[in-house]
């Protein structure tokens, strides 16, 4: 009888006013419940466990100047802090259709929305990458507004189950929906050297992608596993032994950053998707509609910045931004994310 009875379990002590483990944070996940707790993470220029900060929210909003009875698509829902800032101002009247392929945050989110009361008479959430907005607007009509931020949430970064950063032990697993196609450590199992070392130039601009690719091919090509996330940083850590060790520590930060994101982008194919996006888009803007583009490397800007260009030029959008918008420094000062981001906008021709 004793063996079928369910020991009481203690709750994970939280340690100190800012515990370094993702599953010890439990306030931090709570912010309706411990709001204060949630408000000093943020005021010490950190983002909350299991939270994600929005970015450029003013400068986004005064681009596509919203109204009441508007039709809009936020390509990428996520936390849904964008989405909730759009909603409020079509005020009860209009409809938003958001994205997201992450079958896990995007169920989270959309309860979120509807405890502020954005149910299914304002808005739609849909389990589909944005790369099928074509399909989208089939159902849902033109859009008088469209935002993408292609930025990684910072609840997929946190959660070291989801493998998305090298500073927490975890599966290197990198994918936006880990249900589908194959992880980060399967996608390494039978990579050639010359493919990595392309993936890490293309996808990131690792300055030192031979080193890095020799590594990791060969250290498997010997029996070795990459199968976690401290694997591969241990990994790179190893290929990069050569450097004077005063520059050692931080270039081995960098290089886990850029392999990682690399690696990231790879498995989720975010740069075919982001194309076919780019080509689709003009087709499901209504005469008028205006899009906004949050971008956080240098391989994503230059696809929106062509695109964009390429379509000016055609007269298929009237007007384009003609240089990247910023965070302010006070917002990348309180939210240390942010220093990467770029935005870029255009506005499909009336006719």
């Amino acid at each position: 009888m004793e063996d079928r009875e369910k020991k009481h379990k203690r709750r994970v002590r939280y340690s100190g006013a800012y515990p370094k483990r993702f599953e010890e944070k439990y306030k931090e996940h709570q912010p309706e419940k411990y709001a204060k707790t949630v408000s000093r993470v943020i005021q010490k220029g950190s983002t909350p466990a299991g939270m994600h900060i929005s970015i450029c929210v003013k400068e986004i909003l005064e681009f596509l100047q919203i109204r009441p009875g508007q039709r809009g698509l936020d390509a990428t829902l996520g936390y849904g802090g964008h989405t909730s800032k759009m909603l409020e101002c079509l005020k009860g009247q209009g409809h938003i259709y958001a994205l997201d392929v992450d079958p896990i945050e995007s169920v989270r989110t959309a309860k979120r929305l509807e405890k502020l009361g954005y149910g299914p008479d304002i808005l739609t959430v849909k389990l589909q990458n944005f790369a099928k907005i074509d399909q989208v607007s089939r159902e849902a009509g033109l859009f008088d507004f469209v935002l993408a931020d292609l930025g990684v949430s910072s609840m997929q970064i946190d959660n070291p189950d989801r493998g998305f950063t090298y500073k927490a032990e975890g599966p290197l697993d990198l994918r936006m929906n880990p249900q589908k196609g194959i992880s980060a450590a399967e996608r390494l199992r039978d990579i050639t050297k010359e493919e990595l070392e392309g993936m890490l130039r293309e996808n990131s601009d690792e300055p030192y992608g031979a080193e890095i690719a020799e590594a990791v091919t060969e250290k498997i090509r010997k029996g070795g596993e990459i199968e976690t996330t401290t694997q591969l940083y241990k990994t790179i850590e190893e290929a990069l032994a050569f450097l004077p060790e005063k520059d050692r520590k931080e270039a081995v930060k960098k290089s886990s950053q850029r392999t990682f994101q690399a690696l990231r982008i790879d498995v989720n194919s975010e740069f075919e998707a982001l194309y076919s996006f780019l080509e689709k888009l003009p087709d499901v803007l209504a005469p008028g509609g205006r899009v906004a583009i949050l971008t956080f490397h240098s391989g994503e800007d230059r696809l929106v910045k062509k695109s964009f260009k390429q379509f000016a030029k055609s007269g298929v959008y009237s007007e384009i931004s003609k240089e990247v918008i910023r965070p302010s420094q006070e917002e990348c000062r309180q939210n240390g994310r942010a220093r990467s981001t770029k935005m870029r906008w255009a506005v499909r021709a009336e006719q």
